[in-house]
């Protein structure tokens, strides 16, 4: 007898991450048990506080269990009875970081931790959220958009540790369940920028991005990219985790074409009224952002991308899946009112 979505646990590593809150929305709105991993228990308060600002209060439809990428415990009881998992969790920019390897290693070893235990609990397929900088990092400038068969190429000397991070343990999980997955399923999405509501005050370090400018930034540098809302995000995760055709795929998930950041702040000056009236659309010169990641150690990731046009094509997930992402500006404009909404500007926070 086919096991219907309730009958089904879906693992999503990180509960406390944006993208992984709206995947489990997205899941639980689907009928799906959801368990998530979280570092300390502690967190699972603030975990459902913020999924009841999604609209979900699951209650014994979600568990929580301790596991921490660095360490093997804990891991075997996430994964155990689970049909999917959703692994995302993954070190982000912090600045805390001092080298390449406090990017890389715990990247591709917290990868290789959570296939290990799916494989051995029998998962049937893992989605795996990479990023675009597995993608993109490292070329000449290209002529038409990036796709799927596009990888960042850690030759060069333009690539960044986080992108480098992202590229190897992409790669480390694909040859993973190649060599010692024993019929382990893997399929691979790879956002650019993540945008949409955002749950609370702990969200993701892209969504800094459009409160920069919200918060009244000196201006932008000339940087390019593409965006695509949460919620479609995890739309998509789902359906990587559901369609038969998406094992064994990578998927670039981005809404549109990618946009330049001074044309974000244009939008957002146009379409948040009030809120607005801080966001500055001046274009600031390569050389003062280069003068700036002199003194700002979180500005020289941005150097190598100065001037370069970063967009790619999502036709993959679109033709395959039938993933349909809403616009671009829609996104960036509920992230807008998302932070507005939650008092999350620099105006509301110090009210």
């Amino acid at each position: 007898m086919n096991r219907t979505s309730k009958d089904i646990t879906v693992l999503v590593t990180g509960g406390t991450g944006f993208i992984a809150q709206h995947c489990i929305l997205a899941l639980l709105n689907l009928g799906y048990r959801v368990r998530t991993t979280v570092r300390s228990l502690t967190r699972e308060a603030q975990v459902r506080a913020q999924l009841k600002t999604g609209g979900a209060e699951p209650g014994d439809r979600l568990s929580f269990v301790a596991a921490d990428l660095g360490s093997d415990e804990g891991w075997h009881e996430a994964t155990a009875g689970c049909a999917y998992v959703m692994h995302g969790a993954s070190p982000t920019p912090t600045g805390q970081q001092t080298s390449e390897d406090d990017w890389i290693r715990p990247a591709v070893q917290g990868n290789l931790r959570v296939l290990r235990a799916a494989r051995d609990a029998r998962v049937q397929r893992v989605v795996l959220t990479s990023a675009f900088g597995a993608i993109c990092a490292g070329h000449a400038p290209m002529k038409r958009p990036f796709n799927e068969t596009d990888w960042s190429d850690l030759t060069s000397q333009n690539v960044w540790p986080y992108q480098k991070s992202k590229t190897l343990s992409e790669r480390a999980a694909w040859d993973f369940v190649a060599r010692e997955g024993r019929g382990l399923q893997l399929s691979v999405i790879n956002p650019v920028t993540v945008v949409g509501p955002v749950l609370g005050a702990d969200y993701s370090h892209s969504i800094r991005l459009i409160r920069g400018m919200l918060d009244g930034q000196l201006g932008n540098p000339r940087i390019n990219s593409g965006f695509v809302d949460v919620r479609d995000l995890a739309d998509l995760h789902v359906r990587a985790m559901t369609h038969e055709a998406a094992s064994g795929e990578r998927f670039i998930a981005i809404a549109g074409e990618s946009m330049w950041l001074a044309d974000v702040a244009l939008l957002l000056k146009a379409r948040m009224g009030p809120a607005g009236r801080r966001v500055s659309t001046r274009v600031l010169p390569n050389w003062l952002v280069r003068l700036g990641a002199l003194r700002d150690p979180a500005l020289r990731g941005s150097l190598p991308l100065l001037g370069r046009n970063l967009n790619a094509t999502g036709q993959k997930a679109m033709s395959l899946l039938g993933w349909s992402p809403r616009p671009r500006e829609e996104a960036i404009v509920a992230t807008a009112q998302s932070l507005v909404r939650l008092g999350l500007l620099r105006e509301t926070r110090s009210q």
